[in-house]
């Protein structure tokens, strides 16, 4: 498979493509949408082997989708590796398709990288983590080729915020 841009034209500005699954895209999206230097989030799928897959695909548990956020940023506010200090920072990566109540391989941890400039920064990125000792159980975070995004239906769109919360409750 070829190597999904990461680059992003938008009124001549050259922004970036960063595509993360870290559990539930609710909390996900609310996370990175906050930050400065992100342009736009998208929660929607990717990974899997279902064309256009709904959330009930996904939530069945058999197109091997995960549940992700598509984050466009401006690399001169915040850089990739910025990105991914703050997807290890807001979800367990030690545990294998699952996060807190949310069970299922659609819920995995993982880092979908762009280019090879992303790559070797996520892996970078994820031997530092291990090397810190911060968790005593294995990390389970896999990075992979970006793969088509699907973008999910719009009532999954900045979910949290047209419900006026800043979490999902059980976080």
């Amino acid at each position: 498979m070829k190597d999904l841009k990461s680059d992003v034209n938008q009124s001549g500005k050259n922004l970036k493509r960063a595509t993360l699954g870290a559990g539930c895209f609710w909390g996900v999206e609310e996370t990175f949408r906050n930050l400065e230097g992100v342009i736009s989030t998208r929660a929607g799928y990717s990974g899997g082997l279902t064309k256009n897959p709904t959330y009930e695909d996904v939530c069945r548990g058999n197109t091997r989708h995960v549940e992700v956020v598509e984050i466009i940023y401006d690399p001169d506010k915040i850089s990739y590796t910025e990105l991914l200090d703050v997807f290890w920072d807001n979800h367990n990566p030690t545990t294998l398709n699952r996060q807190g109540p949310d069970i299922g391989d659609q819920y995995r941890s993982v880092i979908f990288y762009h280019d090879t400039p992303q790559k070797m920064d996520a892996e970078k990125s994820l031997q530092k983590l291990e090397e810190s000792n911060r968790y005593k159980d294995k990390i389970v975070t896999s990075i992979e080729p970006a793969q088509v995004f699907y973008e999910a239906e719009d009532y999954h769109q900045q979910y949290l915020k047209k419900r006026g919360l800043k979490s999902c409750s059980y976080f």
